[in-house]
Order: structure tokens, then sequence, then C-alpha cells
């Protein structure tokens, strides 16, 4: 996968499906976000602390409740992709195993688009 790919479903996840708790979501758009929210979080976290600057705190703040809604439907959707409720989210655990083949209760698969 490029870097655009991993952009592009990161961004996809924010500005297209912000609070889409519907559907389903391939680990590759799944794992695209949390990387990008990871980065972004650990550069802002690193420029607060080794600057002091209070901004950079509260950027880190603001970024992370923005991405707050999207991170929770991109994990009930990858729940969704291999055949779970996203109450699952609540035990803390989304397993990295490939999604079920074809259509499932929760719509159809991603991989066919």
């Amino acid at each position: 996968m490029d870097f655009n790919a991993i952009l592009n479903y990161a961004k996809s996840c924010i500005t297209e499906k912000y609070a889409d708790f519907n559907g389903r979501a391939r680990r590759a758009e799944y794992w695209s976000f949390t990387l990008c929210v990871g980065v972004i979080s650990t550069v802002l976290s690193t420029l607060a602390q080794s600057t002091g600057w209070g901004i950079f705190n509260v950027l880190s703040g603001l970024f992370s409740l923005a991405v707050l809604v999207p991170g929770l439907a991109v994990s009930w959707r990858r729940l969704h992709d291999i055949g779970r409720k996203g109450t699952w989210w609540f035990i803390g655990l989304i397993p990295c195993k490939e999604g079920e083949p074809g259509d499932n209760e929760y719509g159809p698969d991603p991989k066919e688009f």
C-alpha cells in the first residue's frame, strides 16, 4: 500500500464517514486511520513536551476530540467486517483478521468496491 492510499483512507474516515457506524471497513481503512492519528498525536505531544508551549497541548486535546467519533465509527465498521456487533468495541479488542468474504448482515464486502 502506498502513502497516498493510506492518506486517502484516513481522510475518508474523517470527511466522508465521520459518524457512519453502518457498513464495513477493511483492515486497510482501519489501520490507515489508526496510523495517521497515532503519528499526528505523537508529533503534537512531542512538540508540547519539548517546547513547553501550551498551544500544542491545546491542539493535541482538540485533535483528540476531533478524531474521537470517526475513530469509534471506523472501529465499529471494522468489527462489522469480521461479522461482530459494534458493541464488541467495549471489550477493547479489534481483531486483525481477514473480513468475512462476500456480503454479511452489515453490508457488502468492502473489497469488492
